[in-house]
Order: C-alpha cells, then sequence, then structure tokens
C-alpha cells in the first residue's frame, strides 16, 4: 500500500512541545494523572509527557471500537482498566485520534462518574471532528484531519506501521 506523508517528525516534535508547554500552564499544580489509551497514544504520551513541566502519574486505559480494521462498530469495550486510584484527582486522557467520538465519549464518563477524577481533562493527537457520531470536542488538540485513515506514531492498520514516525495517509 502506498502512504503520503501528512504530517513529519519535525512537525510532530514542534506540535507535541506546544501542546506540554498548554497542558504545563494549565494544569500546574494539580495532581495530575496521565491515562494512556493502548496501544496507539502510546508514543505520543510518552512524548507529550516529556513536555509537561511538574510531576505527572502514568496509567493505561485500552477499549475497543473497531468491528473491522477501518471503521468503529459502535461498541466500546474496556479490554484494560486503569490501576491507580483517580477519586479527587485531576486526569489527562491522552489518546491518538478522535473520529467518531463514541471510545472517548465512554472513557471520559467512565473516568469521571465510576472512576470519581474531580477533573477530566483530554489530549488527542489527531483530532477528525466531521466524523463524529457524538458530539466530543478535546481540550487539546495536535492537529485536526479530514476523515482519512491515517498510519504511523502510533497509529496502526492491522497491528502494523505504529513504528513510521511520520503521520501518513494509507493509499489502496
Amino acid at each position: 500500500m502506498a502512504q503520503t506523508t501528512l504530517f513529519s517528525k519535525s512537525e510532530i516534535d514542534r506540535r507535541v512541545a506546544e501542546m506540554g508547554a498548554e497542558i504545563t500552564r494549565d494544569l500546574a499544580g494539580s495532581e495530575l494523572i496521565a491515562l494512556c489509551v493502548l496501544k496507539g497514544a502510546m508514543f505520543f504520551c510518552s512524548d507529550l509527557m516529556r513536555h509537561i513541566a511538574f510531576d505527572v502519574a502514568l496509567d493505561f486505559i485500552q477499549v475497543s471500537s473497531y468491528g473491522d480494521q477501518k471503521t468503529s462498530s459502535g461498541v466500546v469495550t474496556l479490554l484494560k482498566e486503569p490501576q491507580l486510584d483517580m477519586r479527587g484527582k485531576s486526569v489527562l486522557i491522552v489518546e491518538d485520534i478522535i473520529d467518531s467520538g463514541l471510545s472517548m465519549n465512554e472513557v471520559f464518563r467512565y473516568i469521571k462518574l465510576d472512576r470519581g477524577a474531580r477533573e477530566v481533562r483530554t489530549a488527542t493527537f489527531l483530532d477528525k471532528p466531521t466524523a463524529r457520531k457524538v458530539p466530543f470536542k478535546a481540550d487539546y488538540v495536535g492537529f485536526s484531519i479530514d476523515p482519512k485513515f491515517v498510519i504511523g506514531y502510533g497509529l496502526d492498520y492491522a497491528e502494523k506501521y505504529r513504528n513510521v514516525p511520520d503521520i501518513q495517509v494509507l493509499g489502496d
């Protein structure tokens, strides 16, 4: 499959540093937990945390909403629960991409209502606002894109391409 580069590694590095500065400005002084949504957000979360200028705890959650490899099934399944106590704390959900909004909406609800977080904010590396099936607006957005299928920097197709350093549009 042919790919074309949408965002280079240097563009990614620059934007992630800016996001870290925004989060530092907005959340400094809070007891913050970065909640990395596995597997795709792993690269983004790691880089983002290096740009947050105060102590941040780290935990992981894994959900699935994909029926086939390119489209959401509409059903969100929790595959891995976070381990840290989030009651009364600030949580930053770190996601690789928001498209339909179904997964992020469910994770947000779960962390706020079921896990008792005091404050929940969201950081997504990529946002596809025109692909929403439910309303959702992230607090921090790396890049907004059209509804294209992209790979790289943690995003995959059939568990391949996560290690590509750029964001590329997957061709046919």
